[in-house]
C-alpha cells in the first residue's frame, strides 16, 4: 500500500507470515471439509483488564488496517509453505489469490474499552477471517498495552509534556510501534527517528553523557552543543556535579538557555535545588526535564516538583508492567452452510477457568449520565435499544475489503483525550481498583 494519502513516506511489506501455523492448517482442513466458505464473525475482546487498570485504550487500529491490506502470499512465501508441507497444493492455489474481501468494524483508535468490549469485529468467510487472527492480535495487544501505560502517565503528568525515549529498551521494530502508541496515549514527542519518519511524530533529542565525557571539560561540551544547536538547547547536567554543571550551563548559554536535563539522583530534591539555582542565576525561563526509569507512579510523585517535562523509556515500552492487553480473537457466529444468505448462528467455547465466551454478533454502546460522564459499557446482541442507538461505539473500518477509515495520527490522539475526559474522575487514580465503569450485557438474537 502506498501511504502517500497521509503523507507517510514508506510502504508496508507483506504481512502474510505474521501468523501461526495452525491458522493455515485450519484453512487446509476447512477447504477439504467444504466449510471454508461459511460466513463467519470473529470478535476481538479481553475478558479482564490488567490488574489495577481502570480502563483500556484501543491503539494499533491504523496498523491493523495496513496489515490486512497487505496480507498477500507471494511466490517465495508460497514456496516456503509448500516445501515445508504446511499446506497442500489446493491450499497453495487458494492462498495465491488471497485478498480479504470482508468487513471490519471496531472501536475507533484512541477510544477506551472495558472487559467484554467487542474491540474489533471481523466478518467474511471463515477462510479469509481465520488467517488474520495472529497479526491482528499481535498489533492490538502490543499497541493497546503501550497506549494504556502512556495514558496513565499522561494523566499523572497533567499539562507537562512527555517524551517517548524507549527505543533502546525494546525490539527495534517494536520501538516504532511503541512510539506510535505512546503518541495516541498522550505523549508529545519521541526520540525515535524511525517513528518520526514513518508516522510524522515530532522528534526531539540533544546529547547523552558520552558527549560530556568526550570533552576535556564539561564547559567545552556545553560550548560545543550551544554553538551547534543554539542557546535554546537542553544541556545534561548530572554527569559530574549538578550544581557546578548548572552554573556552567548558564555561563555558557546565558539566561536564554532552553532547558537542563536531570537523569539521576533524588529527582524531587534535585529538581527543587536546580530550579532555585536557575532562578538565582537569572535563567527563570529555563525549563527542567527529568528522565531516569520513570513510570506513572514516579511521575505522580513529582507533581509538586518544579519539573517542566518528563522523558520515559523502559516502563513505557514494556507497558509499565503489563506488556500485553490479553485480547483474544474468537469465532462468535457462523452460517450453517456456504449459502451467502444462510443465517448466522451464535457459537461460543464452553470452558471453565475464566475462559468462557459469549456467542453472537455484538454491538456496543456507552451509557452516559446526565452530566455526560460514562456510567456503563453496554454490550449486546440483536436490536440496539432506542436510547443507545446514538451512543454506539463500533465504526466501519473495512468495507468489502477496502479500507474506509484511515486517519491521521492526531485524530486518535485527540479522540483519546476526549474519551478519557468522559470517564468518571476515579479513572485516573493510580491506586488499584476495578474497571471504572461496569460492563452490562443485553441478550437478543445474534442477527444475520
Amino acid at each position: 500500500m502506498n501511504t502517500a494519502d497521509l503523507g507517510l513516506p514508506v510502504d508496508v511489506p507483506s504481512t502474510a507470515l505474521f501468523t501461526d501455523q495452525y491458522e493455515l492448517t485450519m484453512l487446509r482442513a476447512a477447504l477439504k471439509a467444504g466449510t471454508a466458505e461459511r460466513r463467519s464473525v470473529f470478535e476481538v475482546f479481553t475478558r479482564r483488564l490488567p490488574n489495577g487498570r481502570r480502563y483500556g485504550v484501543v491503539a494499533g487500529t491504523g496498523r491493523v488496517l495496513d496489515a490486512v491490506e497487505n496480507f498477500r502470499f507471494d511466490a517465495d512465501v508460497l514456496a516456503f509453505l509448500g516445501e515445508r508441507g504446511i499446506v497442500d497444493e489446493r491450499t497453495l492455489t487458494w492462498l495465491a489469490d488471497y485478498r480479504f474481501s470482508g468487513d471490519v468494524w471496531g472501536y475507533p483508535e484512541g477510544e477506551v474499552y472495558f472487559p467484554g468490549s467487542p474491540i474489533m469485529r471481523v466478518e467474511g468467510t471463515f477462510a479469509e477471517c481465520v488467517l488474520l487472527e495472529t497479526v491482528i492480535l499481535s498489533i492490538l495487544n502490543h499497541d493497546s498495552a503501550i497506549a494504556a501505560a502512556a495514558s496513565r502517565m499522561a494523566s499523572a503528568a497533567g499539562d507537562r509534556p512527555l517524551i517517548e525515549m524507549g527505543a533502546r529498551r525494546t525490539h527495534e521494530l517494536a520501538a516504532v510501534a511503541a512510539a506510535r502508541a505512546a503518541y495516541v496515549g498522550g505523549f508529545a514527542t519521541t526520540s525515535d527517528l524511525a517513528a518520526g519518519f514513518r508516522y510524522g511524530i515530532p522528534t526531539v533529542g540533544t546529547s547523552a553523557h558520552a558527549f560530556t565525557l568526550l570533552h576535556d571539560r564539561e564547559r567545552d561540551a556545553f560550548r560545543a552543543q550551544v554553538d551547534t544547536l543554539g542557546r535554546g538547547t537542553t544541556l545534561l547536567v548530572d554527569t559530574y556535579d549538578v550544581a557546578e554543571a548548572v552554573r556552567t550551563a548558564v555561563e555558557v548559554a546565558g539566561p536564554e538557555l532552553g532547558a537542563v536535563r536531570i537523569d539521576s539522583g533524588d529527582l524531587l530534591l534535585v529538581a527543587h535545588r536546580v530550579r532555585h539555582q536557575l532562578d538565582e542565576l537569572g535563567a527563570t525561563n529555563t525549563k527542567i526535564v527529568v528522565t531516569s526509569d520513570l513510570d506513572e507512579y514516579a511521575i505522580a510523585s513529582l507533581a509538586a516538583a518544579p519539573v517542566d517535562a518528563y522523558g520515559v523509556g523502559t516502563q513505557l515500552v514494556t507497558g509499565s508492567g503489563h506488556p500485553t492487553a490479553s485480547m483474544v480473537y474468537k469465532l462468535v457466529a457462523r452460517a450453517e452452510s456456504t449459502d451467502p444468505k444462510a443465517p448466522l448462528v451464535p457459537v461460543a467455547k464452553k470452558s471453565t477457568g475464566g475462559k468462557t465466551s459469549i456467542g453472537g454478533r455484538k454491538w456496543a454502546a456507552r451509557r452516559l449520565d446526565e452530566e455526560g460522564i460514562a456510567e456503563a459499557e453496554v454490550v449486546g446482541t440483536g436490536p440496539v435499544p432506542a436510547e443507545l442507538v446514538d451512543r454506539q461505539l463500533l465504526v466501519q473500518l473495512i468495507k468489502g475489503g477496502e479500507v474506509v477509515a484511515r486517519e491521521p495520527l492526531d485524530v486518535p490522539r485527540d479522540r483519546h483525550i476526549a474519551a478519557r475526559a468522559r470517564l468518571p474522575l476515579s479513572a485516573i487514580q493510580l491506586s488499584r481498583g476495578e474497571p471504572v465503569i461496569p460492563t452490562e450485557y443485553v441478550h437478543g438474537r445474534s442477527g444475520s
